[in-house]
C-alpha cells in the first residue's frame, strides 16, 4: 500500500512524517520522500534555490520521481510492505502547474502526459489544508523563503490541490492542518491502520 502526504509548505507534513514513524514502527513501513532520488535529489534543490527556468525544475522533478519510484517505492511495493511519503506526484501538479504558467501552454495536460502509464497512484492521500497566511507565519522564523513560498503562489497551489482531489475523491482525505499535530497524528494513525485492517 503507498500512502502519501501532501499539502503547502507550512501545513505541517514532516511534523506528521516523524510523528507517524514513531507511532508505526510495528507495521515495518518505508517512509521516503520526495524529492527522494539521492542523485537527483540535489540538482532538484539547487534549481528551487537559483528559481531560473521553471521548464529545467518541473523536468527534474519528473526524473528525481522516476528514480524515486525505480529504485525505493516499487521495490518496497512489491516486497509487500507499506509505504509512506512526504510529497509525492501530486505536489508536481499543484506546484508545477503554477510555476509554468506562462512557460508552457497548457501545464496540467503536460504534467499528465509525462506521467501517464509508469508512475504509481497512491492508494491514500492524507492532504493537509491551512489558510497560506497562517502556513507562512509558520515558516517565517526559518530565514529566507524559497521562490514558492509566497502567499498568492500558495493559494493557486491549494487550490490545485483541491481540483486534484475533485477528481479522485476517495483517494483524498482531508486534514485539518490547523488542529493541534497530536490530533492530527492520532487521526491519519487511525485512518491508515482502519484502512489496513479492511484489506
Amino acid at each position: 500500500m503507498l500512502i502519501t502526504l501532501e499539502g503547502i509548505d507550512g501545513s505541517g507534513k514532516s511534523t506528521l512524517y516523524r510523528g507517524l514513524e514513531e507511532r508505526l514502527a510495528d507495521l515495518n513501513p518505508l517512509f521516503t520522500r520526495e524529492p527522494g532520488s539521492p542523485y537527483l535529489g540535489e540538482a532538484v534543490r539547487r534549481a528551487i534555490a537559483e528559481n531560473n527556468d521553471p521548464l529545467a525544475e518541473a523536468a527534474l522533478f519528473v526524473a528525481d520521481h522516476a528514480v524515486h519510484l525505480a529504485t525505493v517505492v516499487r521495490p518496497a511495493l512489491e516486497e509487500g510492505r507499506l509505504v509512506i511519503s512526504d510529497r509525492y506526484s501530486d505536489s508536481r501538479f499543484a506546484y508545477q502547474q503554477v510555476s509554468l504558467k506562462g512557460y508552457h501552454e497548457n501545464p496540467k495536460e503536460w504534467l499528465t502526459a509525462v506521467h501517464s502509464r509508469w508512475s504509481i497512484v497512491p492508494d491514500i492521500t492524507f492532504l493537509l489544508l491551512i489558510s497560506p497566511k497562517n502556513a507562512l507565519a509558520r515558516l517565517g522564523d526559518r530565514g529566507e523563503m524559497e521562490h514558492f513560498e509566497q502567499e498568492e503562489f500558495l493559494e493557486e497551489v491549494q487550490k490545485n490541490y483541491l481540483d486534484r482531489m475533485s477528481e479522485n475523491p476517495t483517494r483524498f482525505i482531508l486534514v485539518d492542518a490547523e488542529l493541534p499535530a497530536d490530533t492530527i497524528l492520532d487521526f491519519v494513525e487511525k485512518s491508515i491502520r482502519e484502512r489496513i485492517n479492511k484489506q
